[in-house]
């Protein structure tokens, strides 16, 4: 465990996570900086968070008058996802020491979980490989938001430029999602919930609002309207000995 191979392997596995974790973080410190926090505060945020999206969120909401309840609530919501990724990994850590099962739990993401889980699948990957992409990729995301916040300091940048990144996540975050009926449902909804909200002047808790209608409006689809197997996927798994899904 931790043999220099495995160090390697990881390393080569979250480059490509850390190179991205650049151009995402130095705009992400530019922003902490624009509501006062300095390199070591901005760091702390990213050891201790660790969100991409929940670390745009907090500058952005508090630039636009959001209430600190508002701000909490609001990155809890995005940061749960977080939780169902984690989740997913059970199965690899069942015989990994508790203390490595938990720190690679707590330093998922969503890039380092496509990452892990396409090597998970591919066969001879462990989680301490697994946590060290995490790590890798953690501390390109924490350098990058020290110097971007160092930057935002020594030059004057503009904020709607900054954060222009967060918005480019939530697409990026958007397109990658299958389009269910349930999900469309979900995306209409939230938007609908914001435009509203905003229209009626709660400009603070609009995203929380919205995003919580979106999902309360998909979970009611789905459960009026379930999905059923389509005849192909019925008649596979009857060939296969299945039961009917």
């Amino acid at each position: 465990m931790f043999s220099r191979e495995h160090i390697l392997s990881a390393f080569s596995a979250a480059v490509p996570i850390m190179l991205g974790y650049v151009a995402i973080g130095l705009p992400c410190g530019i922003l902490g900086n624009t509501i006062g926090l300095n390199p070591l505060q901005v760091a702390l945020l990213s050891i201790l968070l660790y969100s991409g999206a929940g670390q745009f969120m907090i500058p952005n909401m508090f630039l636009a008058g959001s209430g600190v309840a508002a701000i909490t609530a609001s990155v809890s919501l995005v940061n749960t996802r977080q939780m169902l990724y984690a989740a997913s990994f059970a199965p690899q850590c069942a015989d990994s020491p508790r203390w490595l099962s938990a720190l690679f739990a707590a330093s998922v993401t969503d890039e380092s979980y496509g990452v892990n889980t396409a090597r998970f699948a591919e066969g001879n990957w462990s989680v301490d490989r697994a946590l060290m992409v995490n790590l890798f990729s953690q501390s390109s995301w924490t350098i990058s938001n020290i110097v971007g916040c160092a930057v935002g300091a020594a030059v004057d940048i503009p904020v709607s430029i900054a954060a222009f990144a967060m918005t480019a996540i939530f697409i990026c975050l958007l397109v990658t999602q299958k389009f269910t009926s349930a999900n469309i449902v979900a995306v209409v909804v939230a938007m609908a919930g914001v435009y509203l909200c905003k229209a009626l002047g709660l400009t603070g808790p609009a995203i929380l609002i919205g995003a919580i209608a979106g999902v309360v409006c998909a979970l009611a689809f789905s459960a009026i309207f379930p999905r059923r197997a389509t005849p192909a996927t019925t008649a596979a798994a009857q060939a296969s000995g299945g039961e009917r899904p």
